[in-house]
C-alpha cells in the first residue's frame, strides 16, 4: 500500500504576515489535516529542526549537527489504497493552497520484507 511524503521547507511560508495565518482550525492547513483524517489518508504530521541531526560514520563516529545542505522540513505522511499517485498530487494541491507554498510529494517504498 503505498504511502506519500507531502512536505515543504522549513521557512517556506516566511513570506506570510503572522496576521495572515488562519486562526483556530476553520482554514489553511488545519482545515485540510481535518479533511485528509476524516477521507482515512491521515498517517502522520510533523516537521524536522533545521540543521538538528547527529550524523553517524559507518565506523560508529557520531557528528552532531545536519550535513549542510538539509534543510529543516514540516510534512504529512499520507496512506493511499491507490498504485497511482494522483490522489497524492491532489492532498499536495491542497496543501499547497492553505500553506501558500509548493509542497514536494515522494513515494515511500514499501518494507519488502512486510
Amino acid at each position: 500500500m503505498p504511502r506519500y511524503l507531502i512536505s515543504f521547507d522549513d521557512g517556506a511560508m516566511d513570506h506570510i504576515p503572522r496576521d495572515e495565518f488562519p486562526r483556530g482550525r476553520a482554514g489553511g492547513a488545519p482545515a485540510v489535516l481535518d479533511e485528509a483524517k476524516a477521507a482515512g489518508v491521515w498517517v502522520f504530521g510533523g516537521g524536522l529542526r533545521t540543521q538538528r541531526a547527529s550524523i553517524v560514520a559507518p565506523d560508529g563516529t557520531v557528528t552532531e549537527g545536519a550535513h549542510p545542505e538539509t534543510k529543516g522540513g514540516i510534512g504529512w505522511l499520507l496512506d493511499r489504497g491507490s498504485a497511482f499517485n494522483e490522489d497524492a498530487l491532489a492532498w499536495a494541491a491542497k496543501f499547497a493552497v492553505a500553506c501558500r507554498c509548493a509542497q514536494e510529494v515522494r513515494v515511500l517504498l514499501d518494507d519488502p520484507d512486510v
